[in-house]
């Protein structure tokens, strides 16, 4: 460990809140538009080392999610400087960039390319996708006429199996099956215990968090309350939420 994969510097994120989607469209062309301001994110500095794994915890709008969607570059600050170093593979929305014409096999491709692979990567590691996500002779069939849990295992399946430098898991180990839980947790345990990979975990459930990282962030309302080893900050959390 010691190269910064992941660096904030005074990071702020501000969204506009319009009245409605009319003012919101309108907003696009005319200045003076009439809206309130949400401070998502304030001021937040942090760096994580290649290697780490970090829980981060918080309410619902302590700002996690906006704070992984910048990493992702799903959106960018208002304010400060964001450096990601190393291949991202994030566990958010798993059934994010599906064709649902196209069937899961041809999404294994379409799902690669978004994540920056070339087709020869990709073709390597489809097997390997296909027999992890369990779907069998529906792998060749239209994702439309898949069930929202074959979905999500399928889109787990591809970001697990991307050889990802950075992996962010948001909530995302409830996908399928007691069983199929179990090998996903199993999976990403085997992705952190490899040299180098760095983990970004994000989730309300302290004792899942521990059982993958030894340092823990807490927010609260856009802001870093604590950034200290991971039994210190589950309890700070818990305090919190009391």
């Amino acid at each position: 460990m010691g190269e910064n994969v992941i660096e904030f510097k005074k990071v702020s994120k501000i969204y506009k809140l319009y009245k409605n989607d009319k003012r919101r469209l309108l907003a696009i062309f005319f200045k003076g538009i009439p809206y309130k301001e949400k401070k998502a994110v304030n001021d937040v500095s942090f760096k994580i080392k290649r290697g780490e794994a970090v829980a981060i915890f918080g309410k619902n709008g302590a700002g996690k999610s906006t704070i992984l969607k910048m990493i992702t570059g799903v959106t960018f600050p208002t304010y400060g400087d964001i450096n990601v170093n190393g291949r991202v593979s994030a566990l958010l929305e798993l059934t994010s960039g599906f064709d649902p014409e196209f069937t899961g096999r041809e999404n294994i491709y379409l799902k690669g390319r978004i994540l920056g692979l070339k087709e020869h990567e990709i073709k390597k590691l489809e097997p390997r996708i296909v027999e992890f996500a369990e779907l069998e002779e529906y792998i060749d069939q239209p994702v439309r006429t898949y069930s929202s849990g074959m979905k999500a295992r399928l889109g787990f399946s591809v970001n697990v199996n991307i050889e990802p430098e950075i992996l962010i898991v948001d909530e995302a180990l409830s996908v399928g099956d007691e069983a199929f839980k179990k090998k996903c947790t199993k999976k990403i345990n085997e992705i952190i215990e490899k040299d180098n990979v760095t983990l970004l975990f994000v989730t309300h459930s302290t004792g899942v968090a521990k059982e993958f990282c030894k340092r823990g962030i807490v927010m609260k309302k856009g802001k870093i309350v604590c950034d200290t080893d991971i039994d210190e900050a589950i309890n700070i959390y818990n305090e919190s939420i009391k």
